[in-house]
């Protein structure tokens, strides 16, 4: 009898958080600075909270965002083999059918890929560009110099470089499903828009997480795809939910969740904080540029990972 009046203390204390941290830390709608801010005022305002933020007229001086038309990128990158995520439905590494899918990685020439983007070639399935692990200075060092190796206010707030830069590109079909992970991230749109749904790391219990098989999308003879699984692989944990379109008689937590939504327009920078939670569409065509710089594994990180120890440990009693 005492153990089920803890349990119901402990549910009650995790349905209250998300509430109360909301009204202490979070604003209602993302704001916006326009003009980029000083290290340490980026850091005491936005990094510290780990409140995200739109920034106008930071990357005003690059030259990617004059430059970089569709003429332009064949030019420069044309006929040079990339990666390209390449899935049936737009979704790359979501849950599809009780698996964790994967796109299929295809080596292509970035030309021929620009023909599917702009439906000079048709096709059924969905392509995009997004291969992280710093894509940009890997597979498009052509174009490093249209844009900065490092944004210097972020590195010296931080007193660190970026682990990573992405370039990404692709069609609107293509979707990134809801996620989190461990870097302070800054966003900047170069052509066309990004659109964001965000939670805060608060928002922990009620989002779900159910471990999934992993497989990747393999293209068979035929064209049709076929989802292989990767069997020696231990099993993911992700997000099951799809917050455009919540199923919430299997998941009525969500209800009481509060998503944040954004868009992000060519010349804006989105700073997304490390742990918050993101689902990300854009644009047909849009093309973006992120730095990746890895948080801090300080006291908040360790708020979080009991904050999410706890939601799981009471999801399975």
């Amino acid at each position: 009898m005492a153990e089920g009046a803890a349990l119901r203390a402990v549910r009650g204390c995790l349905a209250a958080f998300p509430g109360e941290a909301r009204e202490l830390g979070w604003p209602e709608s993302i704001p916006y600075l326009d003009r980029p801010p000083s290290p340490l005022e980026f850091y005491r305002e936005w990094v510290s909270p780990n409140k995200p933020c739109i920034i106008r007229n930071a990357i005003n001086h690059w030259p990617a965002l004059k430059k970089w038309s569709s003429a332009y990128l064949r030019e420069v990158v044309g006929p040079k083999v990339v990666s390209v995520a390449v899935t049936p439905n737009g979704y790359a590494d979501a849950v599809f059918q009780d698996r964790f899918v994967m796109p299929e990685e295809r080596q292509m020439p970035f030309m021929d890929f620009l023909d599917i983007v702009e439906k000079k070639v048709a096709s059924p399935n969905v392509f995009y560009v997004q291969k992280q692990c710093s894509n940009l200075t890997e597979e498009f060092p052509e174009l490093v110099c249209d844009v900065q190796p490092d944004i210097p206010w972020m590195s010296e707030a931080l007193g660190k470089k970026p682990d990573a830069v992405n370039f990404w590109l692709g069609e609107s079909a293509a979707v990134t499903s809801l996620h989190k992970d461990h870097y302070e991230n800054l966003y900047c749109v170069i052509s066309g828009e990004k659109y964001f749904l965000l939670h805060p790391p608060s928002d922990r219990p009620f989002i779900p997480y159910e471990l999934y098989q992993p497989a990747t999308y393999h293209v068979s003879e035929d064209g049709s795809f076929e989802i292989v699984d990767e069997k020696t692989a231990e099993k993911v944990p992700w997000i099951p939910l799809d917050p455009l379109n919540p199923d919430l008689e299997l998941y009525p937590e969500y209800a009481q969740a509060k998503p944040l939504q954004c868009t992000v327009k060519a010349g804006e920078m989105l700073y997304l904080p490390s742990l918050w939670f993101h689902h990300v569409q854009q644009s047909h065509g849009c093309i973006a540029v992120n730095y990746w710089y890895d948080m801090e594994y300080d006291i908040k990180y360790s708020y979080y990972q009991l904050l999410d120890c706890l939601t799981k440990t009471v999801k399975m009693l």
